[in-house]
């Protein structure tokens, strides 16, 4: 039977999706990917936990590359590290490469995990961290409602994208330049040429 919330979305995209709607249409509509330096740092970071598996430290469960899911909101995905603490915490750790800061478009990855793995598990997950690399610091993330909100409208616009088969307009802006899917997007060219059409528009509109 189809889930009535529609298309599976991978936790992945939501992420795409906050950092550039463009881009998670590139990849996830059109299935464009291209590297840059800040793929491959995320990839070399990743292989710490690429593969599954888990390990005791100091009685706490690590679980690696962990599958999660949610059959509620229709989102499928992978965790990077699950921690099962005797207490009966479940924390999840989500591997990114860059300094200590707050980025919206990782914590809404992490957020996607925790519900999916209240789900799973049938207890709550309020809070998880995202591991920094490049300072080796954790930053701890309150599952917020508002976050949680924002997980569930962020997928229904993926859907609706995917759903309508039409790529989001480019940003255009600072962020363009560290996407590594900048030459397939041409941003730029994108932009000049719909300033052209308004400025045609704005010369032969025939109201003026």
């Amino acid at each position: 039977m189809t889930n009535p919330i529609g298309e599976v979305v991978a936790l992945s995209a939501l992420q795409h999706w906050i950092y550039c709607p463009r881009q998670c249409g590139l990849i996830h509509l059109e299935q464009a990917f291209a590297e840059n330096i800040h793929t491959a740092r995320g990839q070399a970071v990743h292989h710490l936990v690429d593969t599954p598996g888990y390990e005791i430290k100091s009685g706490v469960r690590v679980e690696r590359a962990l599958p999660v899911w949610s059959d509620r909101y229709n989102l499928i995905g992978k965790a990077d590290l699950v921690e099962f603490h005797p207490d009966g915490m479940v924390y999840p750790v989500e591997f990114k490469h860059g300094a200590k800061r707050q980025k919206l478009h990782d914590d809404i990855q992490l957020a996607a995990q925790a519900m999916c793995l209240e789900e799973m598990l049938g207890r709550p997950v309020p809070t998880g961290a995202i591991f920094h690399a490049s300072s080796h610091r954790r930053r701890e993330v309150l599952i917020t409602p508002a976050l949680r909100q924002l997980v569930i409208e962020t997928a229904d616009a993926i859907r609706a994208m995917l759903s309508s088969g039409k790529l989001p307009p480019p940003v255009n802006d600072a962020r363009c330049n560290e996407c590594s899917l900048k030459d397939i997007c041409q941003p730029e060219a994108l932009a000049e040429r719909a300033r052209q059409h308004r400025q045609r528009l704005s010369l032969f509109n025939p109201e003026e």
